[in-house]
């Protein structure tokens, strides 16, 4: 469990978001070579348009433009706006439409080129920072820097080369977070909803999750109220019957009333035992008497899977925030053991400052194929974690592995 000091210019901290960074840019790049692609499309249509034969596939052209705008809508975690009108006059007239042709052009190129900056510069490094490893083994001409400026000659020369791969690392690191910022500029700024449509999309998307609270809210309480009914309260009527049974026997069999009477202290024990496990599930005492790192720990131990726990948390969310990831988690691993059949799973807990907002990863290496209509659970983290205003994403291919992300914001 990650314990690095939380200062923002600590070398940890600053690697920590430099990864991050880069793999945001890395799948950026996805997204813009899809905008190039995008942008082809509809140069052709234009094209076609102006001889007179491509208004068919206008619409075609702005679905395609919309698909790729939505992918980097989630990515950015930005609201969609409605679908695109079927007339291509309409959705031309579309503010949302014109803007996404707007981010299509400037993320394929710009974008594109800033995903490209950022893979050479990582690239380069590890070239350079290795050299001394393995120029030995290439032929003379071939030992030079990523830059190619002179050929290494000598292990003086192989050693000047790491030397300047680490100075490359040092400006990689400060580079690319603001890389990763400037290609999600244009997103933001283009793929927003505007002013009017964001309210109402917030408004629609605020009804959808209290909605989604209040069944969820409801779920928990039946599920206590079963948890007492079907457990505790039997175990204390076992007890109350035990008790009378002792006291009936007591005058004519004191043996058979001492046994009858540790039977009924058996039964009190278990019922006492039910209505803690009850109440851990309500409010989880490690959550208020150490942290969230700490449960999840306690989580992992209590896992059939062997579970490795990655927990980077410097600031304190809100208790509900922390209820929530904590059972997100809990959840996940519980499928993890019943239906993935994988040997491990890494759950991986940072907090966004640029955000500020909680990201929980869960990861295994079974057999993918998890689905929400599976009654596997699911479900139901996604409604809790959207009542808490947070995003929820599941990639499980067949074959593995399942990755389960959730995103949660820290004053919720």
């Amino acid at each position: 469990m990650a314990t690095e000091d939380a200062r923002p210019w600590h070398p940890v901290v600053r690697a920590r978001a430099a990864l991050d960074a880069l793999e945001r840019l890395v799948v950026g790049m996805g997204t813009a070579v899809l905008a190039v692609a995008a942008s082809l499309w509809v140069l052709g249509t234009a094209v076609l348009c102006v001889a007179g034969v491509g208004i068919l596939l206008v619409p075609a052209a702005l679905r395609l433009v919309r698909t790729v705008a939505d992918r980097e809508r989630t990515r950015l975690e930005v609201l969609h706006p409605p679908p695109v009108p079927g007339n291509p006059r309409a959705a031309l007239a579309e503010t949302s439409v014109r803007r996404e042709l707007g981010w299509v052009v400037c993320h394929g190129t710009f974008g594109l080129l800033l995903s490209l900056t950022a893979l050479t510069l990582a690239v380069d490094v590890m070239h350079d920072a290795s050299f001394p490893v393995w120029w030995w083994f290439v032929a003379p001409g071939d030992a030079t820097p990523a830059q190619g400026f002179f050929t290494a000659t000598d292990w003086g020369d192989a050693f000047a080369i790491c030397l300047f791969g680490v100075a490359t690392l040092v400006v990689t690191v400060v580079v690319v977070p603001v890389l990763d910022r400037w290609q999600a500029w244009p997103g933001k700024r283009l793929l927003s909803p505007h002013r009017g449509m964001d309210l109402a999309l917030r408004v629609v998307e605020l009804t959808a999750t209290r909605a989604a609270a209040l069944d969820a809210h409801a779920a928990e309480l039946r599920r206590i109220e079963r948890s007492l009914h079907d457990g505790t309260q039997n175990r204390l009527v076992a007890v109350n019957v035990l008790l009378g049974a002792a006291k009936r026997a007591l005058a004519r069999d004191p043996a058979a009333a001492e046994e009858i009477i540790g039977r009924a202290q058996d039964a009190g024990e278990q019922a006492l035992a039910e209505l803690r496990g009850v109440v851990r599930t309500i409010l989880p005492p490690v959550l208020t008497e150490r942290s969230l790192p700490d449960a999840l720990t306690a989580l992992a131990a209590d896992c059939p899977v062997t579970c490795r726990i990655d927990a980077d948390l410097p600031a304190h969310p809100a208790v509900s925030v922390q209820v929530t990831a904590y059972f997100v988690v809990a959840e996940a691993l519980t499928n993890v053991a019943k239906h993935s059949g994988a040997s491990a799973a890494t759950v991986r807990l940072r907090h966004e400052r640029d955000r500020d907002r909680v990201q929980v990863e869960v990861t295994d290496d079974g057999r993918g194929g998890a689905d929400e209509d599976t009654g596997s659970g699911l479900t139901g983290i996604r409604r809790r974690v959207e009542a808490h205003d947070g995003t929820f994403a599941l990639a499980s291919p067949a074959g593995g592995p399942t990755t389960l992300v959730v995103s949660l914001p820290c004053g919720s």
